[in-house]
Parts: structure tokens; sequence; C-alpha cells
């Protein structure tokens, strides 16, 4: 079973049962342990064996990680922020601001989508950040907890991975072979990442055309029937003394916290160079670029957010909005948000950990060497194979490892046009797969982030990333004949806004 299609079988079980029973704890502790019974099989390791590789090479292994355990440590800090901006009654005042300077349904989501591009650094910053910030907003203006999570992924993965600098575009760098320019590579590959574009634009043609479809328009629908929800009231219950400045400036000072961390991380301030064969430390080297290709998201994003909470701690105790204790109320409270969101990023890492111990990136990768006689029709299945592994695996970046060096080998020549679109193609499908898989983190983070059912976020959301992802698939047939990145790109963009149109005129889509 390993190295072979039975490889994928544990994750597409557990994406499938997901949609299926709506729930996902069991889904994917039902795909963890398919993936440990054949690798024992394969392996011949037996009962123990069976329990070693779930528990200590899986689970334990996964948590345990320094990456993911950077990632849950952010996530509890982060939950204990927006806690305190609660409780000091920021985000209440944010809330009546833009009740005062927000006057529709659509400046609603208009500034979702907004902030969630100015929050380009990172997708779990992003998600996490601007599910916080415009919850208020959107529930005062009824858009669905649904239709907020879309807006909050789509504008995540399919930000950062077109953002220059960016936790994303480090990673990416990072996985081009010795003697390529990687940053160069990345920006290259920019124009003609037709979904990320494409998601954008279909974004922004939802809302402006005032249309839903799918199961999306249900929840939509439902929501407009219904009298002022409860969860505005619960948005006001923090302290009298609140500001919007208390909900802002804590956000800023988190960006600007992070940013710095994120390339700290990557050596700006501390760089190391060998004299006599040992590692010393330099003087300061002032290249950002270079300082954010060598990061560490999870390092830098702890020590961000970590600064952040002390500042803000600091900033209400001088202002005298919460007491020191009514604040480290707010700690376990923050933690406890957080919960479900740990749980499942745990349960969907231990799941790759099958997956990989399974061998499934190999036997994804065979399949691309054997289409070499496909040229210019190779960027098309680039795609749909990355978009496949990424929501198999939900993995994105594990998508990125294994594809983009097999890209790379593929087509040596640099001035071989093919070459780049396939590597966009690359990146693209492993960011549509991400964005649809239901064991993503950046799935589960986005529905963290609006406090929306994981399930139904999924379900809501495929019907667009889908239809975009088609498109995106046409796109890329077309480019691999022209070698041009308007041409696909303009088809793409008449695609998205024509089939929103017909669809509404045909009663297919209703009115948001």
């Amino acid at each position: 079973m390993i190295g072979t299609f039975w490889s994928l079988v544990p994750p597409i079980v557990a994406i499938a049962l997901a949609l299926l029973t709506k729930e996902v704890y069991s889904s994917l502790f039902v795909g963890i342990i398919i993936g440990g019974l054949f690798y024992a099989i394969s392996t011949a390791a037996g009962f123990s064996g069976f329990v070693d590789h779930v528990l200590q090479n899986g689970l334990i292994s996964s948590v345990s990680d320094s990456y993911n355990a950077g990632i849950l440590v952010f996530l509890v800090i982060l939950g204990i922020m927006v806690a305190l901006m609660n409780k000091a009654g920021g985000s209440a005042a944010f809330g009546e601001w833009a009740k005062k300077h927000i006057k529709t349904k659509v400046g609603a989501q208009v500034a979702t989508i907004i902030l969630g591009i100015a929050i380009f650094i990172d997708d779990y910053f992003n998600c996490l950040t601007v599910g916080s910030v415009m919850r208020p907003v959107t529930d005062r203006f009824k858009v669905s907890r649904e239709k907020l999570a879309y807006l909050i992924d789509a504008t995540a993965a399919p930000i950062c991975i077109i953002a220059p600098v960016s936790s994303w575009a480090a990673a990416v760098a990072g996985f081009a072979g010795e003697g390529e320019n990687g940053w160069a590579l990345f920006c290259k590959a920019i124009p003609y990442n037709y979904y990320a574009l494409l998601t954008i634009i279909a974004m922004f043609a939802l809302v402006f055309m005032k249309v839903d479809f799918g199961s999306m328009s249900k929840y939509e629908k439902a929501l407009q029937m219904m009298s002022e929800t409860s969860e505005e009231t619960e948005e006001r219950n923090g302290s009298s003394k609140g500001t919007v400045g208390d909900l802002i400036i804590p956000i800023a000072i988190l960006i600007v916290f992070c940013i710095l961390g994120m390339i700290y991380s990557g050596g700006f301030f501390t760089a190391q160079v060998e004299e006599d064969g040992v590692m010393v430390a330099s003087s300061a080297y002032h290249n950002i670029i270079e300082a954010f290709s060598n990061a560490d998201a999870s390092v830098g994003l702890v020590i961000g957010s970590f600064g952040a909470l002390i500042v803000t701690l600091i900033l209400y105790l001088v202002r005298r909005i919460l007491s020191l204790r009514e604040m480290m109320d707010c700690v376990p409270e923050g933690f406890k948000a957080m919960v479900p969101a740990i749980l499942i990023l745990s349960l969907a890492w231990t799941l790759k950990a099958m997956t990989d111990s399974l061998e499934a990136k190999d036997y994804v990768a065979s399949l691309i060497t054997n289409a070499q006689g496909l040229k210019y029709f190779l960027p098309a299945i680039i795609f749909a194979i990355a978009v496949g592994l990424a929501f198999a695996t939900g993995t994105s970046w594990g998508t990125f490892g294994i594809l983009i060096p097999i890209c790379i080998a593929a087509f040596p020549e640099v001035s071989d046009p093919i070459r780049i679109i396939s590597i966009s193609a690359c990146m693209a499908g492993a960011v549509c797969g991400d964005h649809c898989s239901p064991i993503s983190d950046t799935t589960i983070m986005a529905s963290a982030g609006a406090k929306c059912d994981h399930v139904k976020h999924v379900s809501t959301q495929l019907p667009y990333a889908l239809s975009v992802a088609a498109i995106s698939f046409v796109c890329y047939i077309l480019a691999g004949f022209v070698h041009n990145f308007f041409i696909p790109l303009a088809l793409g963009c008449v695609c998205v806004i024509g089939g929103l149109f017909i669809m509404k005129k045909k009663g297919f889509a209703v009115e948001a």
C-alpha cells in the first residue's frame, strides 16, 4: 500500500466522512486509524507497531514538532488577545463606529476583503485577525458566519501566494533547487497564478453583484429572515470605557510585531557568518527580502504575538480599562476559545503524518513524470494534481515541496515558457486544494476566526472554490499554448463575471 493509490485513501475517507456526517473530529480519527492500519499491514509491524505509529510517530510527533508547537502557541496568544479586546470593549466600540461609517451589507463585506488583502504577511495571522476585527461588523449587517468564513479563507492563502513579502513566498523560494533564485522564480510566477487572482475577482463580483449560490445562499437567506442576533449583544458586553483605539492599536501592534518577528527569525538583526569554521554573530544586515526568505513563520509569529500581548496588557493597565485580575481571566477564556481549532489541527497534522509515511507524495510525483509527453497540457495537469494532493493531505506547503522541484527538473531550460507556467500551476493548485480541504490548517483557522461551524464552512465554500478552479484549469490549458499570462487571465475574468451574471438570470444564484 506504500507509494500507491492506497496511500491517498485515508485522507479521502476522512474528507468524505466529514462532508457526509458533518462531524470533523471522528472523521479525522477514522482517517488516522486507516492510515495506521495500512502502514502496519505494509510493514508487517503488527498491533504494537500500529499503536506506536499512530500515537508516537503520529499524534505525539506532530504536536511536539517545533513548527507545529509554535503555531499552537500563536493560536493561544491570539485567542487571549481577542478575549482582551472584547473584555476591554474595543470590539463593541468598533462595532458602534462601523455602524456610523459602514452603511450597507456590501460595505461590510468589502471592508472584510480589503482588510484580508492588507494582512498579506501570513495566512494564519490573516484568518484569526480578520475574523476577530470584522465579525461584529458582519454580524450587524447580517452577513452569515459561513460567508464571513469564506471571505476570510479566500483572502488568506490566495493573497499570501501572490505577495512577494510573505511567509508563503519564503517557503516557495526555499523549495527552489540550488542555483535557482527562488525569490525571482516566485515573482515571475505571480501573473500566472490564475486561481489566486480569479478568487479575488470572484469575491468582489459576488459582493457587488449581490449574489450567492449553492448552500451558501441557504444560510444567507435564513439570516436575512432573522431579527438582530444575540451575538451582537454579546459583543457589547465589555468595558464601557473601551474605544475604537482599544481594538485598532493592539491589532496594529500585532501586525508590526509579527513582521518584525518574521524578519528577526530570518536573521535580519543577528545575521550569522562563518569565521574559521565557527558560526558567529555579525553586525545586522538590512536585506529584508533575504530575511523573509530565511524566516521561520512559526517562530516569528510567536515572537510577534507575545510582544503584542505584553504591550496590550500594559496599554490596558495604563488606561485603567481592565484590572489585572480581569485581564488574567482572559487567559483561560482565550485558550478555551481556541480549543476546537487546536484539536482539529492536531488531528489533521496526525493524518498528514500517516499520509507521509505511506509515501503519497512519491506516488503523485510518479504521475507527473509519466505525463511528460503532454508538454503543452502539462500546466493544466500539474494544476489538477496539485489540487488533489493538497486537498487530500491538507497542506499546500508540502505540495510545493514535492512538485516544484519536479517542475524545475522537468523543464531545466530557464527560457522555456512552459517552465514558469508549470511552476505557477503547481502553486495555484496547491492553494486551491488547501482552500477546499476540510483538513487544511488554513481552512480550520478561517472557521475559528469567523466562529463558524467547520463543516458548514467547507460545504458552503466548496462550490465557490471549485467553480474558480474549473475556470483556472481552462486558463492553464490556454496558457500552455499561447505562453502569455494576460489572455488566459482576461478570459478567466470574463468567465467568472459572466458566469455569475448568467446564474443570476437563470435563477441558479439568488440575491444576497
